[in-house]
C-alpha cells in the first residue's frame, strides 16, 4: 500500500537516512522511538511538508512525491489535533468534505455517520474550547476519516491523555481502524501504547529505521542493544562466546550460537524463572542468587537478584521469599539472545 524506498532528507540540524518501509493495506503500524529519533519527520515527508533529497514514496504503486499535499489523499492528525477553534465539532469534521465542494446532503450524511461511529453525538454542537483531550482526539480523527483517505497518519495521538483514558482511546483507535478497514500509521514513544494497537512496529533511532516486525518478533529477537533497551529488556550485558558457552562476569551459560568473540547477551525479565530456595546447579543455566530488591507493580512483582550478575526478573505471583533470601534462578537457553555490537 505505502512503500518508502531509500528515502533520505537533510533538514540542516537533522538528517533522515536511507529509510525503507512497506505498510500493507488495512494495517496498523506504529513507528516507535525516543524523542528526536525522526518519527514525526518521516511522516511529514509522507504528507508532503518536506521534500526528500533522495528516494521514493509510493501509495498503491503511484509515486506521490510530485503531488501537492492536497492531492495525496492522506489524512494527517498532528500532535495538537489542530482543530479549528471557531468551528463546532460537526463543522470541523465536515471541513475536508466542504473543501472538496461535495453536495450538502452528502456532507451531512458522512458527518452523521462519522459522529455515530466515534460515539460523540452528545458533543456535535460544541466548540473545541469546551472539549476534553479525549473528545478532541476523536474529533480530529473524525475529520481525518470523513474524507476516506488512502492513509491516516497520526503523530502522538494519545500523548496528551491520562493513563486510563489513553488505554481506552487506544482500544477505540483499534476498533475504528478495523471497522473502516483503514491503513493507520501511528507515531509514539510509548512501548505499552504500541502493544495496545499495532499489527507491526517500526523502531527508529537517530534518523534511521532500525528494525521492523511484530512486537513479539522484535521482543524475541532484538537487532541490537538499542532495540533491546528501548523495549525494556533490562538484562543487557557484555559477554564472550565460543559458539557453545557464554562467559559473563565469571558466570558461564550454555547457548549454541553462530557468533564467537565479544557479544551482547540479553534476556527479558519475564523469561527468567525464579523459585524459592537454593538452586540445583547441575541444571544447565541455573544458579543460586540473593534477592536484592522487590517492587510490587500493578500486574506483576519485579525482583532484582544477584547471581554474580544483577538480574531483573518478573513474576505474576510473589515468591515466598524476601530481600536477602536465596532463590533459584533459571535462564532458559531459548530465551537468551546474543547480539553483535552494534548492527
Amino acid at each position: 500500500m505505502l512503500e518508502i524506498k531509500n528515502l533520505s532528507g537533510d533538514l540542516g540540524d537533522f538528517k533522515l537516512r536511507d529509510i525503507n518501509l512497506k505498510v500493507h493495506q488495512g494495517e496498523y503500524l506504529v513507528i516507535l522511538g525516543p524523542t528526536g529519533a525522526g518519527k514525526s519527520v518521516l511522516i511529514e515527508y509522507v504528507v508532503g511538508i518536506y521534500s526528500p533529497s533522495s528516494g521514493t514514496i509510493s501509495i498503491k504503486g503511484e509515486n506521490i512525491l510530485p503531488l501537492a499535499i492536497e492531492e495525496r489523499n492522506i489524512a494527517y492528525v498532528p500532535q495538537d489535533y489542530a482543530l479549528f477553534p471557531n468551528l463546532s465539532v460537526e463543522k470541523n469534521i465536515a471541513y475536508g468534505l466542504t473543501a472538496r465542494n461535495l453536495p450538502a446532503d452528502k456532507i451531512a450524511e458522512t458527518v452523521d455517520r462519522t459522529i455515530k461511529a466515534l460515539k460523540i453525538e452528545n458533543i456535535r454542537h460544541r466548540m473545541p474550547l469546551h472539549l476534553s483531550g479525549g473528545e478532541k482526539q476523536r474529533v480530529a480523527l473524525g475529520r481525518a476519516l470523513a474524507t476516506k483517505p488512502s492513509l491516516v497518519l497520526m503523530d502522538e495521538p494519545l500523548c496528551a491523555l491520562d493513563e486510563n483514558l489513553r488505554s481506552n482511546m487506544a482500544r477505540e483507535l483499534r476498533r475504528l481502524q478495523k471497522e473502516t478497514h483503514s491503513t493507520f500509521i501511528h507515531i509514539s514513544h510509548n512501548f505499552e501504547e504500541a502493544a495496545d494497537v499495532a499489527d507491526r512496529i517500526a523502531i527508529m533511532n537517530d534518523g534511521r529505521l532500525v528494525q521492523t516486525g511484530t512486537l513479539s518478533e522484535i521482543k524475541a529477537t532484538p537487532r541490537n542493544r538499542f532495540v533491546a533497551k528501548f523495549l525494556k529488556s533490562y538484562n543487557i550485558f557484555d559477554a564472550k562466546t565460543d559458539g557453545t558457552t557464554i562467559s559473563c562476569n565469571g558466570r558461564i551459560f550454555q547457548k549454541n550460537s553462530r557468533f564467537s568473540g565479544k557479544v551482547i547477551v540479553t534476556i527479558r525479565p519475564e523469561n527468567i524463572i525464579l523459585l524459592p530456595g537454593k538452586a540445583k546447579e547441575e541444571k544447565v543455566n541455573t544458579f543460586s542468587g540473593k534477592i536484592c530488591n522487590v517492587t510490587a507493580k500493578p500486574h506483576l512483582v519485579e525482583y532484582t537478584v544477584d547471581i554474580g550478575i544483577q538480574l531483573t526478573a518478573f513474576r505474576i505471583e510473589p515468591l515466598a521469599a524476601n530481600i536477602g533470601d536465596t532463590v533459584s534462578v533459571h535462564l532458559p537457553g531459548d530465551h537468551l539472545v546474543l547480539l553483535k555490537e552494534d548492527c
